[in-house]
């Protein structure tokens, strides 16, 4: 069966196993593993020098892990990184819009890449710009739009050949809180109407508050892996905040015994 056929039940998943990356002596990734199915929003929550943009270096075929593996949609990375990241949409922490491009050019050039025709780019461009309100920015340059504004192109960028696995790296860094909580909104609209499954990393508590799963990454090692109020249950806590940093000090302790 192919990949390329919506019916494959192969179609939208996304499995890390045992995944290990060093840089020198320092463990960047210790054995992580990682599931996101079809229609879940996946938040992987850590604070900064986690390891997230690490694993999702490994994720967008940027690094090769030391050891383990990723699989997507059936194909595993290693072996066959064409077909595996087919499926996928990526946002990346950094700003990646060319400032002196149109939107429309730079969007183009990404739909070229998947091997789009202009026709079937153009009328996907539209159609993902239309959603996010900014049809009627396609000839404006990059440099013209606000921040949240480039985000928000960039998320159309990374859905314009319909991916069904999304993955975002902080995306709402830096972005006013209105800003951060309407494409957060939006990305879990994607989750439902879509039935794309999401991994959104972050270190902002109330953004993993709404995840289906919380995936706690403390020093390159995987804490827990649990629905919000599980974690708040598990740790005794009155909300994800707290069970969050009792949950990580004790990783802290254990690593240090």
């Amino acid at each position: 069966m192919s990949a390329d056929n919506n019916s494959d039940s192969r179609l939208g998943f996304l499995v890390v196993k045992g995944a290990v990356k060093k840089y020198g002596d320092l463990t960047a990734l210790d054995r992580v593993d990682l599931r996101v199915e079809k229609g879940e929003f996946v938040a992987l929550l850590g604070l900064n020098g986690a390891g997230k943009t690490t694993l999702f270096s490994i994720l967008t075929g940027l690094f090769i892990p030391d050891e383990g593996s990723v699989e997507l949609n059936g194909y595993l990375m290693q072996t066959d990184p064409v077909a595996s990241l087919r499926g996928l949409g990526i946002v990346f922490q950094e700003a990646t819009l060319d400032l002196d491009l149109s939107v429309a050019a730079s969007l183009h050039f990404h739909a070229g890449l998947h091997g789009m025709g202009r026709d079937q780019a153009k009328t996907r461009i539209v159609e993902e710009l239309s959603r996010l309100g900014l049809k009627d920015r396609l000839g404006d340059s990059a440099r013209k739009l606000s921040g949240g504004n480039r985000r928000r192109v960039e998320l159309a960028r990374a859905l314009i050949h319909d991916p069904n696995i999304l993955l975002l790296d902080e995306p709402t860094v830096g972005l006013d809180p209105a800003t951060r909580v309407e494409i957060l909104d939006y990305t879990l609209k994607l989750k439902e109407h879509r039935q794309i499954g999401i991994l959104w990393a972050t270190h902002l508590i109330d953004e993993a508050e709404r995840a289906d799963r919380v995936v706690i990454l403390h020093e390159g090692r995987v804490v827990e892996n649990d629905h919000p109020q599980t974690l708040i249950e598990k740790s005794r806590k009155d909300d994800l905040s707290s069970a969050f940093l009792s949950l990580i000090r004790e990783d802290q302790e254990k690593s240090e015994a």
